[in-house]
């Protein structure tokens, strides 16, 4: 396996993957989505809620902000509280707001140092003289427990091979009927200007009467795409990732 970083920050990671099979490049995509755990709030105790909101629909709003976790945390069922949570398995947050006002993410308040919220996502609005006081346990999970744990979304594609064949009679076709702008004209014939771009609908080979133009993806080689949901960035959700994968083939190594 060879792997070309395109596009890397905290948001994003753009990849292409050469030299492996689909069904291992799918199952990264599949670990993404299930395996890679993150930490979101559980439970969640009212003391106050006068918002228009009932506490079920604000403790799933509470629970779908995604936390950066800056400690190392264990799971519940495999911390010695035996699941009865403490600091190394749980993040404790808290949020005391009063309206007039509109309840964001960062007015949740959590240890300096041990997570980090993102900002202005609201969460509901108070008018004048409603409260709302709250306290909420935040833990690891993965996302094939809920949706709250997933770390992000993932998706591949093959990767496009385009070949502009001797027989094009410079028609340009092709280039008008292309939806995503691959290619255009340069020097009195079709060059492909940004074959990335091209999703493999062959909308040029089918409008083409020559048959000059070729469009095929490479089912060994794949454009790799991560968004993380805030919780981690994108460069640690494919490691970590890859990491789950490992563990799983020594697992059924270890079993045959």
């Amino acid at each position: 396996m060879r792997l070309k970083i395109l596009e890397a920050n905290e948001k994003n990671l753009v990849l292409i993957i050469e030299d492996v099979d689909v069904s291992i490049v799918n199952a990264i995509r599949r670990a993404i989505l299930t395996e890679v755990p993150t930490v979101a709030v559980e439970d969640v105790i009212f003391y106050e809620n006068d918002s228009p909101l009932h506490d079920e629909i604000l403790a799933l709003r509470i629970g779908l902000i995604p936390i950066k976790a800056k400690v190392d945390l264990k799971f519940r069922d495999e911390c010695e509280c035996n699941g009865k949570g403490c600091p190394m398995c749980t993040i404790y947050l808290r949020l005391e707001k009063e309206g007039p006002a509109t309840v964001y993410s960062h007015d949740i308040i959590v240890e300096e140092g041990v997570a980090e919220l993102p900002k202005n996502i609201p969460i509901v609005k108070l008018a004048k003289n409603q409260r709302l006081k709250l306290e909420a346990e935040a833990i690891l999970g993965r996302g094939k427990e809920h949706a709250k744990w997933q770390s992000g979304i993932a998706s591949y594609k093959y990767y496009p091979e385009i070949k502009i064949k001797e027989d094009c009679t410079l028609c340009k076709a092709c280039v008008e009927e292309c939806p995503r702008n691959v290619l255009d004209v340069e020097d009195d014939k079709i060059i492909v200007k940004d074959e990335l771009n091209c999703t493999l609908c062959k909308a040029c080979v089918e409008v083409c009467d020559y048959n000059a133009i070729d469009v095929k993806g490479n089912d060994r080689k794949f454009v790799f795409k991560v968004e993380s949901s805030s919780s981690l960035d994108a460069r640690d959700i494919f490691i970590k990732a890859c990491d789950v994968m490992i563990d799983k083939a020594k697992e059924l190594e270890e079993l045959l």
